[in-house]
Protein backbone atom coordinates (compact mmCIF):
# COMPACT_ATOMS: atom_id res chain seq x y z
CA UNK A 1 0.00 0.00 0.00
CA UNK A 2 1.99 3.17 -1.10
CA UNK A 3 -0.56 5.69 -0.22
CA UNK A 4 -0.79 9.63 -0.53
CA UNK A 5 -3.14 11.23 2.63
CA UNK A 6 -4.61 14.51 1.46
CA UNK A 7 -7.25 16.61 4.10
CA UNK A 8 -7.62 20.33 5.03
CA UNK A 9 -5.97 21.23 8.28
CA UNK A 10 -8.60 19.76 11.22
CA UNK A 11 -10.07 16.56 9.09
CA UNK A 12 -8.28 14.44 10.92
CA UNK A 13 -5.86 13.07 8.40
CA UNK A 14 -3.21 12.75 11.15
CA UNK A 15 -5.11 9.95 13.43
CA UNK A 16 -6.73 7.98 10.63
CA UNK A 17 -2.36 7.87 9.65
CA UNK A 18 -1.78 6.70 13.09
CA UNK A 19 -4.36 3.75 12.81
CA UNK A 20 -3.36 3.06 9.75
CA UNK A 21 0.29 2.36 10.58
CA UNK A 22 -0.60 0.68 13.43
CA UNK A 23 -2.84 -1.85 11.21
CA UNK A 24 -0.87 -2.39 8.69
CA UNK A 25 2.83 -1.76 9.86
CA UNK A 26 3.81 0.60 7.28
CA UNK A 27 5.66 4.18 8.20
CA UNK A 28 3.84 7.53 7.99
CA UNK A 29 6.26 9.52 5.97
CA UNK A 30 6.03 13.26 6.62
CA UNK A 31 8.54 15.48 4.94
CA UNK A 32 8.85 17.84 8.01
CA UNK A 33 9.83 15.22 10.32
CA UNK A 34 12.45 13.65 7.32
CA UNK A 35 13.58 16.97 6.90
CA UNK A 36 14.86 17.79 10.61
CA UNK A 37 16.46 14.29 10.66
CA UNK A 38 18.82 15.13 7.84
CA UNK A 39 19.87 18.32 9.16
CA UNK A 40 20.13 16.63 12.67
CA UNK A 41 21.92 14.02 11.07
CA UNK A 42 23.90 16.70 8.77
CA UNK A 43 23.47 14.33 5.23
CA UNK A 44 24.55 15.95 2.36
CA UNK A 45 20.94 16.83 1.82
CA UNK A 46 20.11 17.82 5.24
CA UNK A 47 23.44 20.41 5.22
CA UNK A 48 22.08 21.67 1.64
CA UNK A 49 18.24 21.97 3.55
CA UNK A 50 20.09 23.79 5.88
CA UNK A 51 21.52 26.25 3.92
CA UNK A 52 17.97 27.53 2.41
CA UNK A 53 16.60 27.28 6.02
CA UNK A 54 19.35 29.56 7.58
CA UNK A 55 18.31 31.93 5.29
CA UNK A 56 14.81 31.83 6.44
CA UNK A 57 13.79 30.14 2.72
CA UNK A 58 11.63 27.67 1.33
CA UNK A 59 13.91 24.24 1.36
CA UNK A 60 13.58 23.88 -3.10
CA UNK A 61 11.36 20.83 -4.47
CA UNK A 62 14.24 19.11 -5.33
CA UNK A 63 16.18 18.70 -2.10
CA UNK A 64 12.54 17.89 -0.38
CA UNK A 65 11.56 15.28 -3.06
CA UNK A 66 15.62 13.68 -2.81
CA UNK A 67 14.70 13.49 1.01
CA UNK A 68 11.70 11.39 0.27
CA UNK A 69 13.09 9.17 -2.46
CA UNK A 70 16.11 8.21 0.39
CA UNK A 71 13.36 7.43 2.84
CA UNK A 72 11.35 5.42 0.60
CA UNK A 73 14.49 3.50 -0.59
CA UNK A 74 14.39 2.24 2.78
CA UNK A 75 13.80 -1.13 3.95
CA UNK A 76 10.97 -0.51 6.01
CA UNK A 77 9.02 0.90 3.12
CA UNK A 78 9.16 -2.21 1.12
CA UNK A 79 5.78 -3.41 2.15
CA UNK A 80 4.10 0.12 1.43
CA UNK A 81 4.46 4.16 3.21
CA UNK A 82 2.25 6.98 3.91
CA UNK A 83 2.96 10.27 2.43
CA UNK A 84 1.49 13.36 4.82
CA UNK A 85 2.03 16.73 3.84
CA UNK A 86 3.82 16.07 0.61
CA UNK A 87 2.99 16.62 -1.93
CA UNK A 88 1.18 19.76 -1.80
CA UNK A 89 0.24 20.95 -5.29
CA UNK A 90 0.27 19.35 -8.95
CA UNK A 91 3.32 20.88 -9.66
CA UNK A 92 4.74 19.17 -6.64
CA UNK A 93 3.10 16.08 -7.69
CA UNK A 94 4.06 15.81 -11.03
CA UNK A 95 7.54 15.35 -10.41
CA UNK A 96 7.26 12.78 -7.13
CA UNK A 97 5.69 10.40 -9.40
CA UNK A 98 8.34 10.93 -12.18
CA UNK A 99 11.02 10.18 -8.89
CA UNK A 100 8.35 6.91 -7.76
CA UNK A 101 7.97 5.21 -11.33
CA UNK A 102 12.00 5.25 -11.80
CA UNK A 103 12.16 3.83 -8.12
CA UNK A 104 9.35 1.13 -9.20
CA UNK A 105 7.27 1.97 -5.97
CA UNK A 106 4.32 4.47 -7.27
CA UNK A 107 1.45 5.81 -5.81
CA UNK A 108 -1.42 3.55 -5.58
CA UNK A 109 -4.15 5.57 -3.94
CA UNK A 110 -4.46 8.92 -2.88
CA UNK A 111 -7.16 8.92 0.11
CA UNK A 112 -8.75 12.34 0.60
CA UNK A 113 -10.40 12.89 4.43
CA UNK A 114 -12.84 14.91 3.52
CA UNK A 115 -14.95 17.53 5.95
CA UNK A 116 -17.36 20.51 5.19
CA UNK A 117 -15.59 24.18 6.06
CA UNK A 118 -17.74 25.19 8.66
CA UNK A 119 -16.73 21.82 10.73
CA UNK A 120 -13.42 22.59 10.29
CA UNK A 121 -13.82 26.39 11.34
CA UNK A 122 -15.44 24.75 14.45
CA UNK A 123 -13.03 22.17 15.22
CA UNK A 124 -9.77 24.37 14.65
CA UNK A 125 -10.97 27.88 16.47
CA UNK A 126 -13.08 26.16 19.36
CA UNK A 127 -10.04 24.61 20.34
CA UNK A 128 -9.02 25.52 24.13
CA UNK A 129 -5.79 24.52 26.07
CA UNK A 130 -4.99 24.58 29.39
CA UNK A 131 -1.84 25.83 30.16
CA UNK A 132 -0.99 24.08 33.32
CA UNK A 133 -1.38 20.34 31.91
CA UNK A 134 -1.72 21.00 28.16
CA UNK A 135 -5.22 19.19 28.33
CA UNK A 136 -7.09 20.09 25.49
CA UNK A 137 -10.87 21.38 25.03
CA UNK A 138 -12.97 22.07 22.31
CA UNK A 139 -15.92 24.73 22.64
CA UNK A 140 -18.31 22.73 20.18
CA UNK A 141 -17.49 19.58 19.96
CA UNK A 142 -16.29 18.54 23.71
CA UNK A 143 -16.27 21.65 26.25
CA UNK A 144 -14.74 21.47 29.77
CA UNK A 145 -17.69 21.38 32.82
CA UNK A 146 -17.32 25.14 33.53
CA UNK A 147 -15.99 27.41 30.82
CA UNK A 148 -12.43 28.76 30.39
CA UNK A 149 -11.30 26.01 33.31
CA UNK A 150 -9.90 22.53 32.81
CA UNK A 151 -11.79 19.63 34.11
CA UNK A 152 -8.89 17.71 35.18
CA UNK A 153 -5.81 20.30 37.15
CA UNK A 154 -8.15 23.28 37.44
CA UNK A 155 -5.90 25.44 35.11
CA UNK A 156 -7.12 28.40 33.10
CA UNK A 157 -8.06 27.46 29.20
CA UNK A 158 -6.57 29.63 26.55
CA UNK A 159 -6.91 30.09 22.61
CA UNK A 160 -3.64 29.87 20.89
CA UNK A 161 -2.64 32.05 18.31
CA UNK A 162 -2.93 29.53 15.36
CA UNK A 163 -6.38 28.33 16.72
CA UNK A 164 -7.75 32.18 15.83
CA UNK A 165 -10.15 32.54 12.94
CA UNK A 166 -8.46 34.98 10.95
CA UNK A 167 -5.07 32.51 11.05
CA UNK A 168 -7.45 29.39 10.47
CA UNK A 169 -9.41 31.02 7.78
CA UNK A 170 -6.01 31.89 6.14
CA UNK A 171 -4.54 28.35 6.32
CA UNK A 172 -7.52 27.21 4.66
CA UNK A 173 -7.89 29.52 1.69
CA UNK A 174 -4.05 28.66 1.25
CA UNK A 175 -5.07 24.74 1.17
CA UNK A 176 -7.97 25.71 -1.05
CA UNK A 177 -5.96 27.60 -3.68
CA UNK A 178 -2.34 24.95 -3.72
CA UNK A 179 -3.69 21.54 -2.43
CA UNK A 180 -7.51 20.80 -3.17
CA UNK A 181 -6.19 20.90 -6.92
CA UNK A 182 -4.03 17.44 -6.82
CA UNK A 183 -8.02 16.03 -6.14
CA UNK A 184 -8.01 16.52 -9.61
CA UNK A 185 -4.70 15.22 -10.60
CA UNK A 186 -5.20 12.02 -8.98
CA UNK A 187 -9.01 11.81 -10.12
CA UNK A 188 -7.58 12.09 -13.91
CA UNK A 189 -4.65 9.29 -12.71
CA UNK A 190 -7.90 7.32 -11.28
CA UNK A 191 -6.36 6.53 -7.89
CA UNK A 192 -8.01 9.13 -5.78
CA UNK A 193 -10.47 7.85 -3.05
CA UNK A 194 -12.61 9.79 -0.64
CA UNK A 195 -14.03 9.76 2.48
CA UNK A 196 -16.19 11.94 4.93
CA UNK A 197 -14.12 12.64 8.24
CA UNK A 198 -17.46 12.83 10.46
CA UNK A 199 -18.65 10.79 13.07
CA UNK A 200 -16.42 8.43 15.49
CA UNK A 201 -12.80 8.07 14.40
CA UNK A 202 -12.97 3.90 14.85
CA UNK A 203 -16.49 4.41 12.15
CA UNK A 204 -14.26 6.94 10.20
CA UNK A 205 -11.72 4.69 9.86
CA UNK A 206 -13.05 1.43 8.71
CA UNK A 207 -14.50 4.20 6.23
CA UNK A 208 -10.83 4.34 5.33
CA UNK A 209 -9.76 0.58 5.14
CA UNK A 210 -12.76 0.10 3.14
CA UNK A 211 -11.82 2.95 0.66
CA UNK A 212 -8.44 1.23 0.19
CA UNK A 213 -10.33 -1.93 -0.24
CA UNK A 214 -8.49 -3.46 3.30
CA UNK A 215 -10.34 -5.40 5.83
Amino acid sequence: MRLVLLGAPGAGKGTQAKKLIEKYSIPQISTGDILRKAVADGTPLGKEAKSYMDKGELVPDSVVIGLVKERIAQDDCKKGYILDGFPRNTAQAEVLDKVLAEMGAPLDTALSVDVDKDVLMKRLTGRRTCKSCQQMYNVYFSPPKKEGVCDKCGGELFQRNDDKEETIKKRLDVYDAQTAPLMGYYKKKGILKSVMGLGDINEIFSKVCAALGKK
